[in-house]
């Protein structure tokens, strides 16, 4: 009897384990990332001029970015305003004299899949995108890794995507402009946005950043990471952007609003300190580079309860 309750705990404990694993699915549009065989999130190479990840689903089995407007079913909780909020992306504003941040502008075009691999653990897909100008030549390029996977949290299972990226130029003279318009940006539910209390009274989350600011006033502030958490289908949950001490300008700016948009963007000085003086613009000549990287993690519970500290603590590390 002994060795059989033995056998059934290491069976149900091997079945948790391959529950975890993590594979990847080619797609007509990309690749789905899949956790125990149920989608985690998707990797897009295009939505209307960007590459995206959409949909992404936290541990409680949420979907932890807004729908529109990339779904039909976006439902009446999800204001449907900024329709150039897609999901989780990464564009700038001004480049040069190309937008890249709205619709109808600019776009970012995917050239080829660099590695797309799965280990059970991790997930990862790595990518090469042209910013193409106004002539639809390159004016700069990227390098995107993503990684996928599982930890164990302080709150219960913890969702993550390592987002790292590369970006050369092979103009002779590129421009990342100063403006708040940018950069690596995540819209979230409609339910978890600080005005949504206004539609609904169970609805409205709360920002809250490294340094203990709160709501409204983490707008252009400089910190090593920032949550955004609140109702989604009735549970707490969160999403937290944690910026590594080696991406570029460490600490990023944070334009995060509280109508749900949510960006890092190390460029924007200007509006996000407008009394500094100082120019918030990067210059790169042909073939010079700058690097970003964050992690994003889904998890359940407020940015306390997932001890959001700690993690960037072992990120950092």
């Amino acid at each position: 009897m002994k060795h059989f309750a033995l056998f059934c705990v290491l069976f149900l404990f091997a079945v948790s384990l391959s529950a975890a694993e993590l594979s990847l699915k080619k797609t007509d549009e990309g690749y789905d990332v899949l956790l125990g065989g149920t989608l985690f999130a998707s990797y897009l190479t295009d939505y209307k001029g960007t590459p995206i990840v959409y949909p992404i689903y936290g541990p409680g089995g949420q979907k932890m970015t807004r729908d529109f407007p990339m779904s039909e079913h976006s439902d009446n909780s999800e204001a449907k305003d900024h329709p150039h909020h897609r999901s989780l992306w990464f564009t700038h504003g001004e480049v040069n004299d190309c937008n890249f941040w709205m619709l109808n502008a600019q776009k970012i075009v995917h050239r080829k899949f660099d590695k797309t691999e799965s280990s059970g653990s991790i997930a990862e897909i790595i990518t090469q995108n042209d910013w193409l100008d106004k002539k639809e030549q390159p004016l700069c390029q990227d390098v995107r890794t993503l990684r996928f996977g599982q930890l164990n949290g302080k709150n219960g299972a913890v969702r993550y995507i390592d987002f790292d990226i590369t970006v050369k130029a092979v103009q002779d003279s590129v421009i990342f402009r100063d403006t708040k318009e940018g950069t690596f940006g995540i819209r979230v539910p409609g339910t978890m946005d600080l005005t949504a209390k206004k539609r609904n009274p169970l609805w409205g989350g709360h920002i809250v950043n490294a340094e203990g600011i709160k709501d409204e006033e983490t707008w252009g502030k400089r910190s090593a990471w920032v949550d955004y958490f609140g109702p989604v289908d009735g549970k707490t949950a969160g999403i937290a952007v944690l910026n590594h001490p080696s991406s570029f300008r460490y600490p990023t700016y944070w334009h995060v609003r509280d109508y749900g948009l949510y960006a890092a963007n190390p460029f924007g000085i200007h509006d996000f300190e407008k009394k500094s003086g100082q120019p918030g613009e990067h210059k790169l000549k042909n073939g010079e580079t700058f690097t970003l990287r964050y992690r994003v993690l889904f998890h359940n519970g407020t940015a306390d309860e997932a001890d959001i500290a700690d993690a960037f603590r072992q990120y950092a590390e």
